[in-house]
Order: structure tokens, then C-alpha cells, then sequence
């Protein structure tokens, strides 16, 4: 049994494999590989994304997807040890985990962290105890870091641009009128120094500098591959040369639960909003967003209307990356490859 809780325990290969199976499902008919399948899907956050695609690909493989929303229509759970539970939280983890183990073949989390402490929130506990007790895959939704986000972004880069060996890739911090999660961040630093990518981080301040677990992570990735991680403020020299630019806002780890002080900072960082100026600085780069995305704040509108945001082809892929993982996962096929799909990578 293998989890998907973060693209670090993947290989490259393993994920390219992902790939061209997602690539395979995307251009051909619906193979009901995943009939008798069936997982759940755990949301202790807001989704349209992420439970459209997955609700939607387990049914188009033939399978059935079970939502639930602990704390509205499923019980609030509790995952510290060793306490007396006379709180909110009606059930442990380990019931949870072991009871839907004995019901459903998979087990799907989108747990965001609290905002309170991030030396807490960097355990990923939420995830990481379902792995711990549940005896079927669990596939991680979001927590701290979006992992099916990294598989969408690759696959959609892939098609626009080809192999990525060698493409400058930027990522660039965007304001918004509130701290936010920095999963995705993380994650496209990630993939993107894992697909063998020269990656700019733009960020207003040092302090807006991500874990250096990832920051670590992704240094070695390119160093390995002969390749660079760059952190710049200056927007730009960021931008100059960009193959694909990448926008999100997130919140400054070191005032992590104290936003009365972060926000005056994140206020005089306005302008990181990705616009028609900025994106002319490199005329031949592509623009793409996780989603949700608010218009004229983290980006403009002339940035996403133009022919050179692929942000709807991203969502899309989400569908068809999820796909390939639910087959892998579920069917226990060491690549990834549904039966009878082709195994080529870009």
C-alpha cells in the first residue's frame, strides 16, 4: 500500500509515468478500470476544484466517490493522543481512519492549516494521522502542501511548452487582502525544480520566503540536475526571461498567527499584483493560477483574459491527473499506466 501525501516521496519517473497516463485518459474514452472501486472524500475545507474533479473522475473510472464534511455532516474528529475527550470532537482518528479503511478503498483529506502556529501546522497532523491509521492509500487533497495541484501545473506546462528541462520558471508571490495557505507554493517550487526547471522565487521580503523544508528540498532537486533555484524581490529581473510565470499569495511564515503585524507589511506589497506590465517583460511566457483567483487584486484582468493564461487548461487537467492516480493507486499498477495505455513521456 503507498500513500500520496507529497510529490517528495514520488521520483521523477514515477511522476512522469503519472503523466502520460493522464495524458492517455484526457485523449481517450472513459475505461471503467475503477468499477467496485470506491473512496472517501474528507473536507474540513471549502472545495470546487478539487471535489468536482474527484467526484467526477471516480465516476467517469466507474467507481463511487462518499463525501463527507466533518463537523457539518459527519462527526468533528479528534487527532490529538491521550486526551480526555469531553470537547467539540465526538470520535478519534484511529476509529475514523480504520472504520473507513473497512468500507472504502481509498481515503481522500483536504485539511488547511490553522494560522496559528506554524511550527504546529508544518506537522501536517490531519493527513498525516490518517496515513498513520488507515490501513487503504490516502491521498492528500491539500493540506500544507497540494500535490494533485503539482501534477495538474506539470501536465498543462508539458503540453504547452514540451519537455521542461532547461525552462525558467517563476513563481511569484501576489498580494491579497488576507494571509493565505502556502501548499501550493510549496508544491510548484517542488515540481517545478524536480521537472529539471531554472526556478525564480519572487517575494516581497526575506520574510515571505517559504519552509525551508521545501526550500531545501527544491535547492538539492536542482542542484542535481544541474540546475538553479534563485530567491529575488526585484520584480524585473524575476520576470525577464520567464518561460512560464506562476502567481500566488501566501502568508509570511514568521508572523504565522500574528497578522496584526504581518498585514502592514503585505499592504506596501500591493504592486506584486501580476499585470499586463510585468507579464510584457517576458513576451513569451505563459501565465497560470491554482484558483480561486480575485481579479484585479492578485491578478488583472488583462493577464487572465489573454490567449497566454492557461489557468482553465490547468483546472482542467485536474480531472485527468486525478484520474491516473486514482487508477495507480487503486489497481495497484506499479506505473501508474492503466492496462493498454501508452507509456511514452514527453
Amino acid at each position: 500500500m503507498r500513500h500520496f501525501l507529497s510529490t517528495l516521496d514520488y521520483s521523477r519517473a514515477e511522476l512522469e509515468a503519472l503523466l502520460a497516463a493522464a495524458r492517455a485518459l484526457k485523449a481517450g474514452p472513459h475505461a471503467q478500470s475503477l468499477a467496485g472501486k470506491s473512496i472517501a472524500l474528507l473536507f474540513f475545507n471549502p472545495s470546487l476544484r478539487t471535489r468536482t474533479s474527484f467526484e467526477l473522475g471516480m465516476h467517469q473510472l466507474g467507481g463511487k466517490a462518499i463525501v463527507l464534511e466533518p463537523g457539518k455532516g459527519a462527526w468533528p474528529i479528534e487527532f490529538d493522543d491521550n486526551v480526555v475527550m469531553d470537547g467539540e470532537p465526538e470520535e478519534h482518528v484511529r476509529e475514523v481512519a480504520r472504520v473507513l479503511s473497512r468500507y472504502v478503498d481509498a481515503i481522500a483529506v483536504r485539511a488547511f492549516p490553522k494560522f496559528q502556529r506554524w511550527e504546529v501546522d508544518r506537522e501536517d497532523r490531519v493527513i498525516q494521522s490518517f496515513a498513520r491509521h488507515a490501513t487503504v492509500p490516502v491521498i492528500n487533497m491539500e493540506t500544507i502542501t497540494h500535490p494533485c495541484q503539482e501534477l495538474a501545473l506539470a501536465l498543462t506546462m508539458q503540453e504547452k511548452l514540451g519537455r521542461l528541462d532547461g525552462k525558467k520558471f517563476l513563481l511569484t508571490w501576489t498580494y491579497h487582502p488576507r494571509p493565505l495557505n502556502t501548499a501550493v507554493a510549496n508544491s510548484a517550487l517542488i515540481l517545478a525544480a524536480k521537472m529539471g526547471m531554472d526556478v525564480t522565487l519572487l517575494c516581497p521580503t526575506p520574510e515571505y520566503r517559504l519552509d525551508d523544508r521545501y526550500m531545501d528540498a527544491a535547492a538539492k532537486l536542482s542542484a542535481d540536475q544541474g540546475r538553479t533555484l534563485t530567491v529575488s524581490h526585484d520584480i524585473a529581473s524575476a520576470y525577464r526571461g520567464a518561460d512560464m510565470v506562476y502567481a500566488k499569495s501566501w502568508g509570511a511564515l514568521p508572523y504565522f498567527g500574528r497578522w496584526d503585524q504581518e498585514q502592514p507589511i503585505r499592504e506596501q506589497h500591493r504592486h506584486f499584483m501580476v499585470d499586463r506590465e510585468k507579464l510584457e517583460l517576458t513576451p513569451d511566457a505563459l501565465f497560470s493560477h491554482c484558483l480561486p483567483v480575485r481579479r484585479n487584486v492578485k491578478v488583472s484582468d488583462w493577464v487572465l483574459d489573454s490567449p497566454r493564461a492557461i489557468h482553465i487548461d490547468e483546472a482542467e487537467n485536474r480531472l485527468h491527473v486525478q484520474k491516473a492516480l486514482l487508477h495507480a493507486l487503486l489497481t495497484g499498477l506499479p506505473t501508474g499506466l492503466p492496462t493498454g495505455l501508452p507509456t511514452g513521456a514527453l
